[in-house]
């Protein structure tokens, strides 16, 4: 099954889009209600998009992180931003490094707890967007072991425990933590017969077990996950037709709205966000801001 062209370009693709750096503030706005926001993570915390520029990918200020400030801002409520995310991120490099975007022994983690400790009383929010590039290393083009799965899923959940302790000591009386979950890029290799199907029904339980896991993690801290498999409607298996001929599932049109994965060369397959995808992870955290934020 191939999707049709209205679908694979629907990825409000913007032309020239302002890379941002791997560490960034934004602009204090006026307001009654200021709050600093410190964002940690991988590739998809900085806003990672196939660009003219880096057809491949670069950090870009359209991130969620950035609509998420936006968001706030029209409910009279400044978020002041400070992005340390790092593309291609795990979390064994977070604590351990190496990584491109820190010099030892400076790792993400550091960074983030020397952030908190300098504002430990200020009124801060914190999301939190690792576990991806800990388990994509059971992914190989068509295949996944699933025998690797289980193993690296324990691995994680143990190494986000240690983040989690970490941070959670370095921060404030006045600081709220959201982790995020996954959404699963590689449902749309099912729109293809044979190895790339098997790999794409496999993919599901993979990512299914993830979220599952970085969904217990973060509840053991007593910390709010932001559902993002949901918001990219990944259980929603309704057949839609394409034409006479050609039909696929709700999940995968959402994915190819929702990802670069359904674009064409240059720009995809790309597993990272589209506007579109961004706006929706954005949806997912607003729906689990603490009410006093």
């Amino acid at each position: 099954m191939v999707l049709a062209a209205a679908l694979i370009l629907n990825s409000s693709f913007v032309a020239g889009v302002t890379p941002s750096t791997s560490t960034n503030s934004s602009s204090t706005m006026k307001s009654a209600s200021t709050v600093l926001y410190l964002d940690i993570g991988a590739s998809v915390s900085v806003g990672v998009q196939p660009t003219p520029r880096a057809p491949k990918g670069q950090p870009t200020n359209r991130g969620y992180a950035n609509r998420l400030v936006a968001a706030e801002a029209a409910k009279g409520v400044a978020l002041r931003l400070t992005q340390l995310g790092c593309p291609g991120e795990s979390i064994a490099s977070m604590i351990h490094g190496p990584d491109p975007c820190y010099v030892a022994p400076d790792t993400q983690l550091s960074d983030a707890v020397v952030f908190l400790r300098a504002h430990h009383l200020a009124r801060t929010l914190v999301t939190i967007d690792l576990g991806f590039n800990t388990l994509n290393v059971c992914f190989n083009k068509v295949d996944i072991d699933l025998a690797c799965v289980n193993p690296h899923l324990v691995v994680l959940g143990r190494q986000l425990t240690q983040v989690l302790r970490v941070l959670t000591r370095a921060a404030g009386a006045n600081v709220s933590f959201i982790g995020l979950g996954h959404y699963n890029p590689y449902l749309t290799k099912s729109t293809k017969e044979g190895a790339a199907e098997i790999f794409a029904g496999n993919s599901v339980i993979a990512m299914r077990r993830m979220n599952q896991t970085l969904r217990r993690t973060y509840r053991s801290f007593n910390v709010p996950m932001a559902d993002v498999a949901e918001v990219f409607k990944e259980e929603d298996t309704t057949v839609v037709r394409l034409s006479k001929k050609e039909s696929t599932t709700a999940n995968v049109v959402y994915e190819c709205r929702f990802t670069w994965m359904c674009a064409a060369k240059p720009f995809g397959p790309n597993i990272h966000p589209t506007d579109a995808g961004y706006q929706a992870i954005t949806k997912a955290i607003v729906a689990v801001l603490p009410a006093n934020l």
